[in-house]
């Protein structure tokens, strides 16, 4: 894979990383795209010292903020000749209800609509890089979850895990609606299960919880491990876009996340909330 260009959100820990190192010892050059600017120069440093010759650098990108997003895509749109991987691997999980700086639950906005955005931005370097990918992570967890029009930011109620299925299956209609849309582009899309993994996305969770995964640690992939599937999607050629993969194998995903009626509400909707027109 050298001379390919991938981006990676979230890749200064967990699967991120792992991701980020693998494909940099593929050959390709990986942007580390992060909040924490001070972990992300670490995870550049420890992956420059693990992979022999290997091009890494960190970018600023808050995906609780547009604006964030949209100075990052001004950014690699500056530096970069080319974009053939995009890899929306960053998220939070069951956290205290907030909001990002739009106003959007933070679950929502982060693992789900600050994505959008994002792969709206970039999408002509990827049409012009093209064959390219985009990568979308989701969860086992969104078989639990539905998307609530009428109260998608949680304003009315909140419930924690609820918001995080809603956002995981969310990132499966996306995945489908938007492979729809890219087919005569040479973009495929594709979204993933990286299955029960021990990340610092579990600190919010509760400390019963928490002492489960640790005490029964052994049904838990390490972040290594729950890359394979990411890995699997990016590099193996002639996959069906458009499809939910885990074990690095194609799987079913909900019905609900079939549904191609509610991926298209929710393309709409995303489009008014994020005040953009995408064809």
């Amino acid at each position: 894979m050298d001379g390919k260009t991938a981006i990676v959100t979230g890749a200064n820990t967990g699967i991120g990383k792992e991701t980020a190192k693998d494909l940099a010892s593929r050959g390709v050059h990986v942007v580390l795209a992060c909040r924490d600017m001070e972990k992300a120069e670490r995870a550049v440093a420890d992956i420059m010292r693990e992979v022999d010759g290997a091009s890494v650098v960190a970018k600023k990108l808050d995906l609780t903020d547009t604006k964030s997003i949209c100075e990052f895509a001004e950014i690699i749109y500056n530096t970069e000749k080319s974009l053939h991987l995009l890899i929306n691997n960053a998220g939070v999980a069951a956290c205290p209800y907030s909001t990002t700086a739009d106003g959007f639950e933070m679950q929502f906005g982060v693992n789900y609509l600050g994505h959008f955005f994002l792969t709206f931005l970039l999408l002509d370097l990827l049409k012009h890089s093209a064959p390219s990918r985009i990568i979308n992570l989701s969860s086992m967890v969104h078989f639990m979850g539905k998307i609530n029009f009428e109260d998608v930011n949680s304003e009315k109620s909140y419930h924690a895990v609820k918001a995080y299925a809603q956002s995981k299956m969310a990132n499966i209609l996306f995945t489908r609606e938007l492979a729809r849309r890219v087919e005569d582009l040479g973009i495929s899309v594709f979204a993933v299960d990286p299955g029960k993994v021990n990340t610092e996305i579990s600190r919010h969770l509760s400390w019963p919880l928490q002492v489960f995964l640790k005490t029964f640690g052994f049904m838990i992939k390490t972040p290594e491990e729950g890359s394979y599937t990411t890995l699997f999607c990016a590099v193996t050629p002639d996959l069906q876009s458009g499809g939910y993969y885990r074990n690095c194998a194609p799987a079913t995903c909900s019905r609900a996340a079939s549904d191609d009626h509610t991926a298209c509400k929710l393309w709409a909707l995303s489009c008014h909330l994020l005040g953009v027109h995408w064809q």
